[in-house]
């Protein structure tokens, strides 16, 4: 049996796939040609026969294009996934640790109504098809109700229909809320060959629309599951709100920004309350620990650090970061009062300013907040 088959145009971005004439597409590898079977006569082959055949064909073109590509011949891009072969499904146990401390975050730091604290964690185990949030991309409506205001249903109905319509979401998981800006929640989980990817999200509260999380972290190395695994967690910005502080008012960002990651420096405003031009990094505002469930016990192993759970380094303070610095901030001079004074002698006037951040963690000292001058007294007689 002759198949006719046709290949897209080089820089077309297509997939190639196969089929037979009048039966959906198949697929029949990342690398796959548009199969078409000729119109056959009723003597021709079984049909064990003819469904061999075609495979065989198809296989047999299959490799053409593959010997082509590895020859140097020009063809279209392939897009291959990384192929988790460990076995079917794993276990683990997700600690989420709050470093949100004074020391470390001296600047605004929450004290009341509310204090500093962390909403229950949100997570999905996931196929590279997914992305619950990500980075330099847009929030979706259920990222921007739970990053404002903490109100998870959108984006657990966003999750599940994921699940529905593509196939990519494995599980749906949550953790307790961290009533503290310290404290820690676990929960446990389970991955899948198919859908080894961990992300999740947890806001920061109070603040505009700012949270925490993992996007994407792949549990599988080649033929086994990562035992043990620890990262640092820095504060993000949802992109749907503009305030600058923890207890900034509702501030619709219109049109709406990317979620960006926020940092010591940006956004460049001294009214940021992660602002601290005088960090190059950010300490980590939290970390989430990975550990792969075995027989029901935990298999602990020493973390060694890696370049991806290190505090990044080059902080002109103390490379520890437990007391962050936090300078002192007062306003600009009001005008110059009226001058006072006996006529025929030099009078006196003066001006103020006030402080707006007193400093902590031994951080620069408060300037004088009263300036006088020499002058001729108003209103002489």
């Amino acid at each position: 049996m002759e198949l006719v088959c046709r290949k897209p145009h080089p820089n077309s971005s297509q997939q190639i796939k196969c089929q037979e004439t009048g039966e959906n597409l198949r697929r029949v590898t990342s690398t796959q040609l548009f199969c078409r079977k000729p119109h056959l006569s009723l003597q021709t082959l079984t049909s064990m026969e003819k469904m061999t055949s075609l495979k065989v064909n198809c296989w047999l073109q299959w490799l053409t294009v593959t010997l082509a590509l590895l020859s140097g011949v020009p063809a279209m891009p392939v897009d291959v996934d990384r192929v988790c072969m460990a076995p079917s499904t794993a276990k683990y146990r997700l600690t989420f640790t709050g470093q949100w401390t004074q020391t470390a975050f001296p600047k605004h730091y929450p004290l009341y109504r509310p204090p500093a604290q962390w909403t229950p964690i949100i997570g999905v185990t996931h196929s590279s098809d997914y992305h619950i949030w990500q980075r330099n991309e847009y929030a979706s409506n259920g990222v921007r109700e739970f990053s404002e205001r903490g109100e998870a249903w959108t984006l657990i109905k966003e999750v599940e229909a994921a699940g529905e319509r593509i196939q990519s979401v494995y599980g749906l998981f949550s953790a307790p809320a961290v009533v503290g800006g310290t404290g820690q929640a676990t929960t446990e989980f389970e991955v899948y060959a198919r859908h080894s990817l961990l992300s999740f999200i947890v806001r920061i509260v109070p603040s505009p629309d700012w949270f925490v999380g993992i996007d994407s972290l792949n549990l599988c190395e080649g033929d086994h599951w990562i035992e043990n695994i620890s990262l640092d967690l820095y504060p993000y910005d949802a992109g749907t709100d503009s305030g600058f502080t923890f207890s900034s008012p509702n501030f619709e960002t219109i049109p709406q920004d990317k979620i960006i990651q926020i940092t010591s420096s940006f956004p460049s405003h001294p009214a940021n309350s992660f602002y601290y031009p005088r960090l190059k990094h950010l300490p980590p505002i939290a970390k989430v620990s990975l550990t792969k469930i075995k027989n029901n016990q935990i298999f602990s192993l020493p973390i060694q650090p890696t370049q991806s759970n290190q505090i990044p380094s080059g902080n002109e303070i103390d490379g520890s970061l437990i007391n962050t610095p936090l300078d002192c901030e007062v306003s600009v001079w009001s005008p110059w009062g009226l001058c006072k004074g006996q006529c025929g002698e030099k009078g006196v006037k003066h001006r103020t300013r006030y402080i707006h951040m007193h400093p902590a963690n031994n951080g620069v000292a408060c300037p004088p907040l009263e300036e006088k001058k020499l002058c001729i007294p108003d209103n002489c007689v």
